[in-house]
């Protein structure tokens, strides 16, 4: 049997794996994911992270589901007033939900180590810039918050006025360290609040997949415009079939890899090159660009969750 190595490991599709890999890490990772109290182990664990930069091999019955979806579309006037009332249907979403629904993302610091190595180079007064694009309800400002993270300062943004009154409700919101506004991404409403050229790093978390692809551009190219010469973009998002996208039932397509869900909202489900292109056409270089295939399994519940997203980091060239 192969000896199994860390939890991140390398292959074309997780379907390359062999079964000996798999169950070799299945039992390392059931022995290491126990519970800091009395010993006991976690119902559910993951079985491991592959990073690829090859498409996910669909089955028979993957490819039959998709086939189904395309059978009755989304129509063009609903498409439409998906568009038209995008931000009504985020408020509605924070309204019903409030902070109950995302999870904090202690897990940025792990995958972007840009966020803990913020060094001014020019002094320990020099106070660098951030820009979470698609805040929400502060799932990622308030855990660098609350691991004491106040050397830079933070701004965050989200289309819905609602999600930003619930930031500064926040008992970690103080305005010495960010400020939280509600902004569309996709027009130019953004430099009101910032600069050219002002901010170091930017994230794009599950945001960019919310909106509209003719605006993907817009979205890039605003963000280019605030970039510094050397800032740094972190971007996460859905990959291309994901476990989401392929259990969307006829109804739910608008367009090629784009979804409607039950409460109006949208998600796109992004190929690995389509977001390279996408960022170097915008002019920024590419650091690291790649699909996450990601599976938590539960064996006491039957339940075998694979996840794609695509996971990047994109420069403005310093020249």
């Amino acid at each position: 049997m192969k000896k199994w190595r860390p939890t991140r490991f390398f292959s074309n599709t997780f379907n390359e794996v062999g079964w000996e890999t798999k169950i070799e890490t299945v039992k390392c990772l059931r022995r290491n994911h126990r519970a800091t109290a009395g010993g006991q182990r976690h119902g559910a664990f993951n079985l491991g992270d592959v990073v690829t930069s090859g498409v996910k091999v669909l089955s028979d019955e993957e490819r039959t589901r998709l086939e189904e979806q395309n059978k009755r579309m989304v129509s063009e006037f609903q498409a439409r007033k998906l568009e038209t009332d995008a931000r009504k249907h985020w408020d509605l979403f924070y309204k019903r939900n409030e902070t109950r629904f995302f999870k904090d993302r202690h897990w940025t610091t792990r995958e972007f180590e840009e966020l803990l190595a913020v060094d001014g180079g020019e002094g320990s007064d020099v106070v660098k810039t951030m820009l979470e694009v698609g805040c929400g309800v502060g799932n990622l400002v308030f855990p660098l918050i609350e691991d004491g993270h106040r050397d830079y300062f933070i701004y965050a943004c989200d289309l819905s006025p609602r999600a930003v009154e619930l930031v500064r409700q926040h008992n970690l919101y103080d305005e010495r360290y960010m400020r939280a506004f509600p902004c569309d991404i996709t027009t130019e409403e953004v430099f009101g609040t910032l600069g050219e050229g002002s901010l170091d790093i930017a994230t794009l978390i599950f945001v960019l997949s919310a909106i509209h692809p003719e605006k993907f551009g817009a979205v890039v190219g605003n963000i280019f415009r605030l970039m510094k010469p050397g800032g740094m973009v972190l971007f996460r998002d859905y990959g291309l079939y994901d476990m989401a996208q392929l259990r969307f039932k006829p109804g739910h397509k608008i367009g090629e890899n784009f979804y409607m869900r039950q409460d109006g909202t949208r998600s796109y489900y992004f190929a690995e090159d389509e977001i390279g292109d996408l960022f170097r056409g915008a002019g920024f270089e590419v650091v690291v660009n790649s699909y996450i295939h990601r599976r938590t399994i539960n064996p006491k519940e039957k339940i075998d969750v694979p996840r794609i997203f695509v996971q990047s980091k994109f420069r403005k060239p310093s020249g």
